[in-house]
């Protein structure tokens, strides 16, 4: 799994019209193939910090979405960020959930 996440921070006179358009990309991600889910977070409502976290089932599905229009829109909105946008990929080699807190407490006993 990959999980894809971006950082923006909106100017002030453009916070509306940002977070708009970063909430009108999640569908249309979403229904990509491969993608395992798309979230969007105001962070900051004060600041205007935006996050979009995507997660993809695999390299192969996260370079055809970098390739796609929607990705494009994405990397417009990141060129409105008043700060340095951040866009970062984690390549995820195991995930645990509920199992891992079982085996560890478990081990207490």
């Amino acid at each position: 799994m990959i999980i894809e996440l971006v950082h923006i921070l909106a100017p002030p006179e453009k916070r509306q019209e940002i977070g708009s358009a970063l909430a009108s990309c999640v569908g249309p991600i979403e229904v990509q193939a491969g993608c395992l889910g798309c979230r969007l977070f105001e962070t900051s409502p004060k600041l205007g910090e935006y996050r979009l976290e995507v997660r993809w089932n695999t390299r192969e599905d996260l370079i055809r979405h970098l390739q796609s229009g929607i990705f494009k829109q994405v990397l417009l909105l990141m060129e409105l960020s008043e700060a340095a946008p951040a866009l970062e990929f984690f390549e995820i080699v195991e995930v645990h959930g509920l199992d891992l807190v079982e085996s560890s407490r478990l081990q207490l006993g």
